[in-house]
């Protein structure tokens, strides 16, 4: 049983950088769902892989089929 329905919803102004409007509507969506499916910690810590370990992004791509 999830508790997220019950959570408070805070609002935040953000740019994406992305070479067109789709684009970055496209990575809205997709961080919207990230946040929406992982606790914080699990946040922080793919932010972590993502940004400091190039082995395990390109598993993880790799395994995503990107």
């Amino acid at each position: 049983m999830s508790t997220q329905s019950n959570m408070a919803k805070f609002n935040y102004d953000i740019s994406i950088e992305a070479p067109t409007e789709q684009e970055a509507d496209t990575k809205m969506s997709a961080l919207t769902i990230l946040a929406s499916r992982l606790s914080a910690k699990e946040l922080e810590k793919l932010a972590h892989i993502v940004k400091n370990d190039p082995v395990k992004l390109s598993l993880a791509k790799k395994a995503l089929g990107v």
